[in-house]
């Protein structure tokens, strides 16, 4: 225990007291029974300053109040810590409760002992985690203001450590956290989140970000915390307040990080040209620590936000590809409609074709036979000077067998045209549009060898309730008549529209035109026109009939208008957008 001669020396080595300082300050506690040590230290020590930091002396008057005082301020900074209080070694079990059981390593312990005998100096020293041993009668307020520095200095070193540590604990996790953000936005709040967590105070910040990387170029603000938060997902810098707005274009002009008393401005240069500025707003100065720390994790940022913008560039191409491959996909479908369509006709085709051999091979011998051998003795009459009512008798057989022949070729016909006239149709919703466009895009090489232009305005979302295998054949016989008929460098038009309940689809070229005798008879069979196909293309006749023929059964109109002979004509089809009942 301290005697009062030793509280004097302690008063008479003091200076006068100082004014109270608002500067953040440095915690000390004093653990001592004796009232006149609290008081001799708090005198002694009233002019301490150390780094601008003056002292914030807490006193308790116990062991057991030390263990209370010791709980309630993990932030404490050094202890002077009476060894004999409740008992003989109170101040050493203290010294176990503060290293063990609170597991407060940082704090610096100086013990102070009245009666240096009942705990030598060695044994304690060794065996109690403590930092220094002084006998009260030795503590002059020299040597506590020598002691009581070091304690602080070694303080601020271990805090600086666990700060250190800490901080770059938290970079790491932060960094695998980051990498996992998919979006610009959630990886821009993700940074601000990390680095309040980094400097571990409160602090409100913002994070913009420049594509161009030019000084003319605009920003644009991803994120913001705290009283910044209204600026999130603002388009433009004029959407910031003028001195925010100032500071982050400074910051882009800078280059670099700068660190103001309670504002700090991080710059940061993405690999793929990009820039990203934090301003951060805190409630305290950053330490050295803490500007260090956040520069480490600034550097680490660059990554980050690439690796989003990668992320993003890959998805949009992938999206492009799926896109592009269901597109390729429907194509291939409609293509193989088309192909079985084409091959269920080439089948009943080729079953009529094997029908006509049999018929020719069967049907049409006798007659051709009876052809030939009345030839023969029609040859040998003339040759042999025979009558006149002999040679007529077998002209009569051979004409009979020749209209017995046509009889026969004129059935073929009728049965070919049954056959190929055997269309049935199956109704479902068809964007009429993308039908015509399709037929368009086909036509177009044919067209191309004629140098001809193929227009057409047909507006998306057009449907109709029809067999969109028939209609595409009727739309293209029209097509393909316009392309035949229509000049050299000619132009085709097709044209959408919709009236009332019905859908119209028009066909106009720069053709011939039609006569009044064309019009009359345009969609019978084997009609041929006055004008003939421009670049001596087949024509068998048939293809506007078909084209009726398939209106027909859909319930619609087919018609054809043309001002007059070498004006052009136009094909209309008119077609109900729902099924007829």
């Amino acid at each position: 225990m301290a005697d009062q001669d030793d509280v004097l020396q302690l008063i008479e080595d003091a200076g006068p007291a100082p004014e109270a300082s608002t500067a953040r300050k440095w915690k000390v506690a004093v653990i001592d029974d004796d009232p006149a040590v609290h008081e001799g230290t708090r005198f002694a020590l009233s002019d301490y300053n150390l780094n601008g930091q003056t002292l914030e002396i807490l006193s308790a008057y116990s062991a057991a109040e030390g263990r209370t005082l010791m709980r309630a301020h993990p932030d404490i900074a050094a202890v002077l810590l009476d060894v004999i209080m409740e008992t003989d070694a109170a101040g050493l079990d203290l010294v176990e409760f503060i290293r063990n059981e609170i597991k407060n390593e940082t704090v610096r312990i100086i013990l102070r002992t009245g009666q240096p005998g009942q705990a030598p100096e060695r044994r304690v020293i060794v065996d109690y985690d403590i930092n220094d041993y002084k006998a009260k009668t030795e503590l002059t307020a020299d040597k506590l203001f020598t002691s009581l520095t070091a304690a602080l200095r070694s303080y601020q070193q271990l805090e600086r450590m666990v700060q250190t540590r800490r901080g770059l604990e938290i970079i790491i996790d932060a960094a695998s956290t980051l990498y996992d953000f998919k979006s610009m936005q959630r990886l821009a709040e993700g940074v601000l989140t990390q680095i309040a967590s980094l400097l571990n105070v409160d602090c409100a910040g913002i994070l913009v970000l420049r594509d161009g990387g030019g000084n003319g170029d605009d920003f644009s603000i991803l994120a913001g915390s705290g009283c910044y938060r209204r600026f999130t997902g603002a388009a433009g810098s004029q959407s910031l307040d003028s001195e925010l707005r100032h500071m982050v274009e400074a910051a882009f002009q800078r280059r670099k990080h700068e660190f103001a008393d309670h504002r700090s401005v991080l710059y940061i240069r993405t690999g793929s040209g990009r820039e990203v500025v934090v301003l951060l707003q805190a409630e305290r100065q950053l330490s050295d620590t803490d500007r260090s720390l956040v520069e480490i994790f600034g550097s680490r940022l660059s990554i980050a936000f690439d690796n989003v913008i990668l992320y993003q560039q890959l998805n949009e191409a992938n999206s492009q590809l799926e896109e592009r491959v269901a597109q390729r996909t429907r194509a291939l479908m409609q293509a193989n409609r088309r192909l079985s369509s084409q091959w269920m006709r080439l089948q009943r085709a080729n079953g009529f074709k094997n029908e006509i051999l049999g018929t020719v091979a069967h049907d049409l011998k006798n007659p051709l036979g009876v052809i030939l051998g009345r030839t023969e003795m029609l040859t040998e009459l003339i040759g042999a000077g025979s009558s006149r009512d002999s040679i007529t008798a077998q002209v009569d057989h051979i004409r009979d067998a020749t209209r017995r022949l046509t009889t026969m070729v004129d059935h073929l016909i009728s049965d070919a045209m049954a056959d190929a006239f055997d269309i049935t149709i199956r109704r479902e919703p068809v964007d009429i549009s993308a039908l015509v466009t399709e037929v368009a895009e086909a036509n177009k090489p044919s067209a191309t060898n004629k140098q001809q232009t193929i227009v057409v305005s047909a507006p998306p979302d057009r449907p109709a309730m029809c067999d969109s295998d028939r209609m595409r054949e009727a739309i293209d016989n029209l097509v393909s008549n316009a392309i035949k008929y229509s000049p050299i460098g000619g132009k085709i038009s097709l044209l959408v529209t919709h009236d009332d309940d019905n859908a119209i689809i028009r066909v106009t070229d720069e053709g011939a035109g039609l006569s009044p005798e064309d019009l009359g008879r345009l969609f019978g069979r084997f009609q041929r026109l006055s004008a003939k196909p421009t670049a001596g293309e087949s024509s068998t006749g048939l293809g506007l009939s078909i084209v009726k023929r398939i209106v027909d059964m859909h319930g619609g109109e087919v018609t054809a208008d043309s001002p007059g002979p070498g004006q052009g004509s136009t094909f209309t089809i008119t077609l109900p957008a729902t099924a007829v009942s």
